[in-house]
């Protein structure tokens, strides 16, 4: 996939990998449009990247449905997630403990949804972003390994069903394998898993060597989108050090 001219929908691509990803696609001429809540972040991003923004809540079925039947990309990139609240399993509340089924999940299923159902035209790529925690848990951070796992199930099933219907739709499973800092969800990881061995935070980031910062996060998806060797792919893990991982073949 040429990136020169295509169309492409971020959610949350205000500020952390998101950005890294907006960045990147912004650099091969892909034409942007970045969904997020905070008005001044997308006003940052609009002003700077000159790209299109849509202010919207990313669990809002109806705002999901609404963007894409305007927009229509060739690219859809759910990226947008919460912030899970750290802390051991005897010491979260079930709200704590589900924050990030309540956003990532719910969100992914709508969007999901919504471009099975408008839908996509055919040859349409849809990225959905899940995360290392998904394949080895993450003990202080709740259900969002959980959360992150259903969510590359949920790229599975809707291939199933692009399939089923004839959509030509394909979707692939992101996979950082490394806490990245600099981002909300790394920041916050790193540090209480540095506080919990008594270190830096910095000294734990560099227990997965080589650091991934965003725009590098979103050079690696642009190479998924672009390069015919991850066209049929359907997980990729990604990683400062090795690249692009592919861990799932075609799901077909």
């Amino acid at each position: 996939m040429s990136l020169e001219d295509k169309t492409a929908v971020v959610t949350g691509g205000s500020r952390g990998l998101g950005l890294g990803l907006v960045e990147a696609l912004v650099a091969r001429g892909a034409r942007v449009t970045v969904v997020a809540r905070g008005a001044d972040a997308l006003e940052a991003v609009r002003a700077r990247l000159g790209v299109a923004t849509i202010a919207a809540d990313v669990t809002d079925e109806t705002a999901a449905h609404r963007i894409l039947a305007e927009v229509r990309p060739d690219i859809l990139v759910l990226n947008a997630g919460a912030t899970p609240r750290m802390g051991r399993l005897d010491q979260l509340s079930w709200a704590d403990f589900t924050t990030t089924w309540e956003t990532d999940v719910k969100a992914g299923l709508y969007w999901l949804r919504a471009a099975l159902n408008l839908p996509l035209r055919p040859g349409s790529r849809v990225l959905v972003g899940s995360s290392g925690a998904a394949e080895n848990g993450s003990p202080l951070s709740g259900g969002y390994a959980g959360a992150k796992r259903m969510l590359w199930f949920m790229a599975r099933y809707a291939n199933g069903v692009s399939e089923q219907k004839g959509l030509g739709i394909r979707f692939q499973a992101i996979v950082p394998r490394q806490i990245i800092g600099g981002t909300g969800v790394g920041d916050q990881g790193a540090s209480a898993y540095a506080r919990a061995m008594g270190i830096e935070p910095e000294a734990f980031l560099a227990r997965f060597g080589a650091p991934m910062p965003p725009r590098q996060f979103g050079d690696h998806l642009v190479a998924v989108l672009d390069d015919p060797q991850y066209s049929t792919g359907f997980a990729f893990g990604l990683k400062g050090d090795t690249g692009i991982t592919v861990l799932e073949g075609d799901a077909a």
